[in-house]
This record gives C-alpha cells, structure tokens and sequence, in this order.
C-alpha cells in the first residue's frame, strides 16, 4: 500500500464528501473507485462537461466566441421570440 496527498479547496471537499456518503463511500473509497475506472476504461471514466452541459472542448471553443456572437448576433426577450424569428 501507499499514500496519495492531494490538495483540494474546502468546499469541494465538503460536497464531495456529501455526495459520496449519500452513495455509501467515503472520500478514499471514491478516489480508489475513480482510479481503477481510469485504469480499467484507460481513460478519464467520464465526460468533462460546462455548467451549461456542453463538453469541455466545444464549451470552450463557445466562449472564444462570445463576444463576437454579442457583437453581431441577434438577442430575443424569450425562448418564444427566438422560434418566431426563426421560424419567418
């Protein structure tokens, strides 16, 4: 056996800690289970996604281009007013 450190903010930890006991594990269990998944899939065992759910790439490919999505694009009051535009 050996040891793993690492360094967290507080509040992650705490959340973490939170979910992972509503599972029945504690913070070395899940850290244990995210390791043998990494070596059992060979990769990072999930998809990093924003808040707003897109996968990490593309959500950062989106945010280069707000600001000129801002300058030229249209902006609608309500999810309504954008498919009546759209719809024309």
């Amino acid at each position: 056996m050996t040891t793993l450190q690492i360094r967290i903010d507080e509040k992650t930890k705490r959340k973490a800690k939170k979910t992972l006991e509503a599972l029945g594990l504690d913070i070395s269990s899940g850290i244990k289970l995210f390791l043998e998944q990494v070596i059992n899939t060979q990769s990072i065992p999930f998809v990093p996604t924003t808040t707003a759910g897109l996968k990490l790439r593309r959500g950062e490919e989106y945010l280069k281009e707000l600001p000129t999505i801002k300058k030229n694009g249209k902006q609608f009051s309500s999810v309504e007013a954008m498919f009546e535009d759209i719809l024309k």
